[in-house]
């Protein structure tokens, strides 16, 4: 061979080699980095080629479907079966503005590209099948959902139900609400509207939004006051003034009445009435480091309680002085919560102080139904002891049954309630209309079947008498209650 050919075969030789390299670096070094660009178009083509795995609820029935819709370069589009009831659970999946919450966390399993998939989309490939998705199966209760979404149908609010022994969420509703299918597609006309409602239909309530939690958060400030022995007993009468001065201030903290039986009341009836100042002087009692570490135990200042999908943070503040720590003990100043996290403090008191971790995931099915994941219940603190829980049941279930009792709306005949009702000041001055709470728990027996947070937000700036959780939130409670017990 001459030396001219020599050069041109070693030349050609050296592209070919560069060629390979850059092919072997393409595909096995920079495929992710490519495949998760979201300016590479193929990718989202490839997501709405097939039909995408469906989001079920507990009893088998689906939440989501695909649709055959044969677009251009979308074959498939997203849609739900009750888009306003469903979407606080499952989020939304949109071919132009992206997926959130479930059907973001478990997008790569539901369009069927998790690699957990992989050998049963190669034998479909081989044997001819369409690829699919995969399935996801939440803890939702059809019944609980319902009743949750149907009484707070017309009001702003949000409620969690969840089963006290393994933290399954049982209901999670948030109004108003939205349909994901109307923006699933390419029109994204109702996602804009939806965007500027005033009403914010498309913020999650139940998991995204804190409210100050008012006098719910008492079940709190009781379970510290019972640790650390600053009383022993639902029967201990309390050292309570008539006028209480918030410490170190001339600042007076009023009773709902003048009427209430606050001054050196027993803590039974201090809760039965939900006595402000009772409470306010045991948080300040206990002292704002045993606080903020009983707060903690039940999930308050996490930034990481995954559901799976991320829950805002609850805070009981550390950095409050004296009369800020009494304030911040009877849910008010800086103490803001989640529904979710209210319902993890009633699950905790029904279930003798063991705090589950909360989540709605139970299961993720390929396609032919194979098991492919399975949640295990899981303990996420030991929130207090079971003498102290059983304390707490004993005040809660006083709100309830006793005559006095803020509660009374939630009764069930038969089985044992225990509530918490909740009015907490909004805006500056209390300007503004006060949130309606109420945390639940239903027991048949000696085991609890269900715990609740409701919160309703107010439209009535006037009438703010008119407003208490007893009223507007306990009935919503009780309907979830009611359903779960009635499957």
């Amino acid at each position: 061979m001459n030396k001219p050919i020599r050069r041109v075969s070693v030349f050609c030789l050296l592209l070919i080699m560069a060629l390979l390299v850059r092919v072997n670096w393409i595909q096995g070094v920079k495929a992710s980095a490519y495949a998760e660009d979201p300016n590479n178009r193929r990718v989202l083509y490839d997501r709405y080629a097939h039909p995408r795995g469906n989001i079920f609820l507990a009893n088998g029935k689906p939440m989501t479907k695909s649709n055959f819709v044969n677009g251009l370069r979308f074959k498939y589009s997203s849609a739900w079966t009750d888009g306003e009831l469903y979407a606080p659970v499952t989020g939304y999946s949109s071919q132009v503005v992206g997926n959130k919450q479930i059907e973001e966390l478990d997008d790569d399993f539901l369009s069927g590209n998790d690699d957990r998939l992989f050998f049963r989309n190669t034998l479909d490939l081989l044997t001819g099948k369409p690829k699919q998705g995969g399935n996801v199966i939440t803890t939702i209760d059809e019944k609980a959902q319902k009743a949750a979404f149907n009484a707070l149908k017309g009001k702003k609010g949000a409620a969690v139900a969840i089963d006290p022994t393994t933290g399954a969420i049982l209901a999670l509703v948030s109004t108003p609400s939205y349909d994901p299918t109307k923006f699933a597609g390419q029109d994204t006309k109702a996602y804009q509207e939806y965007l500027s409602d005033p009403d914010n239909p498309m913020l999650n309530r139940a998991l995204k939004e804190t409210y100050p939690p008012g006098s719910t958060f008492k079940i709190v400030t009781a379970a510290a006051m019972f640790e650390n022995g600053v009383y022993n007993s639902p029967d201990d009468r309390t050292d309570t003034p008539e006028i209480y001065k918030l410490p170190t201030t001339d600042h007076v903290l009023p009773n709902e009445s003048k009427y209430e039986p606050c001054t050196n009341a027993t803590v039974l009836v201090a809760m039965e009435y939900s006595c402000n100042t009772v409470f306010a002087k045991v948080g300040d009692a206990v002292g704002k480091k045993k606080m903020v570490e009983q707060a903690e135990k039940l999930g308050f200042n996490n930034p990481k309680v995954d559901t799976p999908v991320r829950a805002a943070m609850s805070v009981f503040p550390t950095d409050s002085d004296r009369p800020g720590t009494a304030l911040d003990s009877i849910g008010q100043h800086n103490t803001t919560a989640t529904p979710l996290q209210m319902a993890m403090v009633a699950a905790a008191v029904a279930n003798n102080g063991s705090l589950m971790q909360p989540y709605m995931v139970d299961k993720e099915v390929a396609p032919d139904l194979t098991p492919i994941s399975q949640t295990k219940p899981k303990e996420m603190s030991r929130a207090f002891s079971p003498e102290t829980a059983q304390k707490l049941q004993v005040l809660m279930q006083g709100v309830v049954e006793s005559d006095g009792g803020t509660g009374k709306a939630a009764r069930i005949s038969g089985v044992t309630v225990g509530g918490k009702t909740g009015t907490a000041q909004h805006g500056e001055n209390n300007s503004k209309a006060p949130y309606a709470w109420f945390i639940s728990y239903a027991k048949t027996g000696d085991t609890p079947k269900v715990a609740v947070a409701v919160v309703v937000e107010s439209d009535d700036e006037a009438d703010h008498a008119g407003i208490a959780g007893g009223k507007l939130a306990a009935p919503v409670a009780k309907a979830v209650m009611e359903a779960v017990l009635n499957k």
